[in-house]
């Protein structure tokens, strides 16, 4: 029945109507995540029919003014530029970020802990994004249970369609890498990646072996390392490589922070960049561009995918469908001063 004109509908009426209570009612008008679609759509369809308009406050669909980003470590220039990203999206949408951290040592609240996610859901939160960090089952489930929006951003483990992820094409990037070095002539191409169970890591060096077999046809697997995404696992991977008799005459490197160990690393084993050795990072952040040389690296739109991010997850907030739960920005090689044809050794 419609309601009198002469009165204004209360969120009562309108939880009345739905068959929710008013609390439900009014995370539903507020954008409050928690709640099914089919409550949402109840709520929504009681307002219209009532004609039920908040005299303040967020209207219907509305998501709310904070996003909660978490990463496993602020320590690197990927995370660096991936917020930046969230952030300029966020100031488009007058969103507020809220930054945490997994691997930090202290007292309090952990991210991802059942208090943490809690709080998020009784917070002002339109969701979460999560940045290289993998929530564990239990985690993963009270998110979904809790009605916690949640786009991933690199995920450590391949996700299913429940999950919605952003991310780059990582073969491709590693298949571009070791095309570029195959081409100047180099076949004793070594990789240094990232742990094997973080998938963007596992996508290139997949791409490298790809691109190997098809160069070749043969992979020598004493020249593949996989460690960890810093500068100190790029210089132990490198030392590592660079102590053989039968040495790599080219490194490609799962990221920009484990290409510039490996640069260290050679220059204390007295060896010349491109001359001596080629390199190739992943990434293009800031640094590559002002190594010594500088870097010929991978790029990947690393604040692209912090803004897509937002964008996605301010979608689910107002319970829209998104094109893909699985998105990939494209890779570009961009070619610079630390990777030439191998020298006489290395030919030899």
């Amino acid at each position: 029945m419609p309601a009198d004109p002469r009165r204004r509908p209360t969120l009562a009426q309108v939880a009345a109507a739905a068959e929710v209570s008013t609390s439900t009612a009014s995370k539903v008008l507020n954008g409050r995540p928690g709640i099914s679609s089919a409550t949402r759509r109840r709520v929504a369809d009681a307002i219209e029919r009532l004609g039920y308009a908040p005299s303040t406050g967020p209207r219907p669909g509305t998501p709310p003014p904070g996003v909660a980003v978490v990463f496993r470590t602020l320590s690197d220039l990927y995370a660096m530029r991936v917020l930046e990203g969230v952030v300029a999206s966020a100031r488009e949408h007058d969103i507020e970020v809220v930054v945490d951290v997994v691997d930090v040592p202290g007292p309090g609240t952990r991210p991802l802990s059942p208090a943490w996610i809690h709080r998020q859901a009784a917070g002002d939160r339109a969701g979460v994004v999560l940045v290289t960090t993998q929530p564990a089952p239990e985690q993963h489930a009270l998110l979904r249970d809790l009605g916690i929006p949640t786009v991933h951003i690199d995920p450590a483990n391949p996700m299913d369609d429940s999950t919605v992820s952003v991310g780059s094409t990582n073969f491709s990037g590693g298949v571009q890498a070791t095309r570029h070095l195959l081409d100047l002539g180099h076949r004793r191409i070594a990789f240094a990646g990232g742990a094997e169970s973080f998938l963007p890591s596992s996508e290139r060096l997949q791409g490298y072996l790809s691109a190997v077999r098809a160069g070749e046809g043969r992979v020598d697997e004493s020249l593949v390392r996989s460690r960890a995404h810093t500068f100190a696992a790029g210089l132990a991977m490198a030392d590592e490589l660079l102590d053989r008799p039968d040495r790599p005459t080219a490194v490609f490197a799962a990221s920009d922070s484990i290409a510039l160990g490996v640069l260290a690393s050679a220059q204390r084993h007295g060896l010349r960049v491109p001359e001596d050795l080629s390199v190739v990072g992943f990434d293009d952040s800031p640094a590559a561009a002002s190594a010594a040389p500088p870097l010929t690296t991978v790029r990947q739109p690393v604040v692209e995918m912090g803004r897509v991010a937002l964008r996605t997850l301010l979608q689910l907030a107002r319970g829209e469908r998104v094109d893909s739960h699985h998105v990939q920005l494209s890779t570009t090689l961009v070619v610079r001063e630390s990777t030439a044809p191998p020298g006489e050794s290395g030919r030899a």
